[in-house]
């Protein structure tokens, strides 16, 4: 039996992989360090949980539910966008919950791309913009970030993208930025806005990372005129610590919704209502909340830091998000190569670089998910090898 042709190219998840791989040498007694993926290890709010058990336990809660989500959480997702983003939403009509908003990101490609059309993509950037883009067959056009470049789009570059390509409908944008952390400043957000509405393309911002680590979120569709041209996806699976919940957000202008709804609608049903309204009271958390959860990887990203200067790693300490990126030293290839002498020196697991695009090779990047036991067990290890 062959795989249809729209998975040429694809391969599995670097995560997959590489995870099935600590397993077997955890089997042979290895006790690999996982400092890889950014699944929050923190549980969320006492009080999140009580709404889901107490809901579930109800007799009329366990059936199919609304394509659009639950109103409760879809008015608690417009009142935390008018609180923390100063962004206001129609919950009716701009709003539409996601199992997880990866899953959006397919949507949005396999609602909007033809084969052949071209979406710009970021690298680095989060692999599963590139691998959407080419199932829903479009074309990757990647977009260079750089250090030098502030990890900022170019201008220039963009404006001869659109040139060379011509069917440009689509533009992957990630700010607070993942892997490398960086922040987004008005002028940016100014910027991307007026260049989706000058070629035509749909600004597509993934905003997940947009209170960890940083006292002034912000949202794509705060710049006046944003919803002509923009839509963004946000989750709750790293600032309400609910990854496994997998509770996420589509929000833009009615017709957008509309447009994905169309496509999700034929794809999978609404969530368990107990998980949307455990969700909804995650919304309402105040300060307090983030703040605590800030605490916590404040202290972790301190012994981060620590670590990549151990591995004589060059970083920058203004970053933010749920990662800390670090350039490798010259006596490595690539990043490539000093996660595997972590890996098997120490076993000690950091992501390469790499995975997030060519223009990542020369960089790890070190997740803040672990304990700070687990991070100050991490640093002994590579110290007891030496250089690893």
């Amino acid at each position: 039996m062959k795989t249809a042709k729209r998975l040429e190219g694809i391969g599995e998840y670097y995560f997959s992989q590489k995870l099935r791989e600590i397993d077997e040498l955890n089997k042979q007694g290895k006790n690999v360090i996982n400092l890889g993926i950014g699944s929050p290890d923190l549980p969320p709010h006492p009080e999140v949980i009580r709404v889901l058990q107490e809901e579930s336990a109800k007799p009329n809660v366990h059936g199919y539910q609304s394509y659009k989500g639950s109103p409760v959480l879809r008015g608690a997702i417009a009142a935390w966008y008018s609180k923390w983003y100063g962004v206001e939403l129609q919950s009716d009509t701009e709003i539409l919950p996601l199992i997880g908003s990866k899953e959006g990101i397919m949507h949005i490609c396999m609602t909007y791309l033809n084969e052949g059309d071209g979406a710009l993509v970021p690298n680095p950037g989060y692999p599963t913009y590139r691998s959407a883009v080419k199932l829903a067959g479009g074309e990757c056009v990647e977009y260079g970030l750089t250090e030098a470049g502030g990890w900022y789009p170019d201008a220039g570059e963009l404006e001869a993208a659109v040139l060379r390509h011509g069917r440009i409908k689509l533009m992957w944008v990630n700010y607070p930025h993942m892997p490398t952390g960086k922040l987004p400043d008005r002028g940016l957000f100014e910027r991307l806005v007026a260049f989706g509405k000058k070629h035509g393309i749909l600004i597509c911002h993934d905003n997940p990372y947009s209170f960890i680590l940083n006292e002034e979120p912000m949202s794509l569709l705060s710049v006046p005129g944003a919803k002509e041209v923009v839509i963004e996806l946000n989750s709750l699976s790293k600032s309400q610590n609910m990854a496994g919940w997998r509770v996420g957000s589509l929000v833009g202008a009615k017709e957008r919704i509309d447009e994905v709804l169309r496509f999700k609608s034929n794809m999978d049903s609404g969530m368990f209502l107990p998980v949307q309204l455990a969700a909804a009271k995650a919304l309402s958390l105040g300060k307090d909340w983030y703040d605590g959860v800030n605490a916590v990887y404040r202290e972790r990203r301190t012994k981060v830091f620590e670590l990549l200067e151990l591995l004589d790693c060059v970083f920058s300490r203004e970053q933010v998000g749920l990662f800390v990126w670090a350039k490798v030293p010259a006596r490595y290839k690539e990043g490539y190569a000093l996660s595997d002498a972590a890996l098997y020196g120490a076993g000690v697991f950091i992501t390469p670089g790499g995975i997030f695009g060519p223009a990542g090779d020369g960089y790890v990047r070190v997740s803040l998910c672990s304990t700070v036991e687990k991070l100050q067990e991490s640093i002994e290890r590579l110290k007891k090898v030496g250089n690893v």
